[in-house]
């Protein structure tokens, strides 16, 4: 008979996993032992294999994760009746907002997905054309002519990812800006919109 999941196996699972990012970002994922993260952990090793079976396991389960989190908070669902305009700034700032304690997370999404086995990596460039697509329409729809530039559109929604992906190495907490203002500004470079 299967063991039974603790009642915060879930809770120990995503304290791995951040613990885990941080490790990876810092380190690299080659360099990051199982007894490290364990340790990052306060948990022991063979606490970490009731969770996972290998690093490899734990790289997919945490970017998968992470874009879970993304996709779950910029569904344009959340913004109907609003306008196409606002849509998209709400989105854009729901993804700065999602980045904001994932700056880890995000560097190992971008820097080590290449580990992964192809299957893993099909299903996180799935997950990847997902959130690309839903701001493709977003901005496509909030564009002065929606729908007149088809050629541009795929520029200017990697031009939007360009500006937010990278923020993390510059963006400051107590800045000029506030995340709301940054999404603010990027989106609106995006579709033509006026200086705030």
């Amino acid at each position: 008979m299967a063991r039974p999941r603790a009642s915060d196996y879930e809770e120990k699972r995503l304290m791995i996993l951040e613990r885990s990012a941080h490790l990876f970002a810092s380190l690299g994922f080659d360099r990051a032992s199982i007894n490290m993260i364990a340790k990052a952990c306060g948990t022991s090793k063979a606490l970490f294999y009731h969770y996972y079976t290998d690093k490899q396991q734990l790289l997919f389960d945490l970017i998968e994760t992470h874009l879970q989190e993304l996709l779950v908070a910029t569904d344009p669902a959340q913004w109907s009746g609003l306008t196409a305009q606002e849509t998209l700034y709400s989105m854009t700032e729901a993804l700065l907002n999602a980045y904001r304690d994932a700056n880890a997370k995000h560097k190992v999404q971008l820097n080590h997905m290449d580990l992964l086995d192809p299957e893993q990596q099909d299903t996180i460039r799935m997950m990847e054309r997902a959130l690309v697509s839903r701001f493709s329409d977003a901005i496509n729809a909030a564009l002065p002519s929606p729908g007149s530039s088809p050629m541009l559109l795929k520029p200017l929604t990697m031009s939007l990812f360009a500006m937010l992906n990278w923020a993390y190495t510059w963006f400051k907490e107590d800045g000029p800006l506030s995340r709301a203002d940054y999404a603010r500004l990027a989106a609106g470079r995006i579709i033509g919109a006026p200086l705030p």
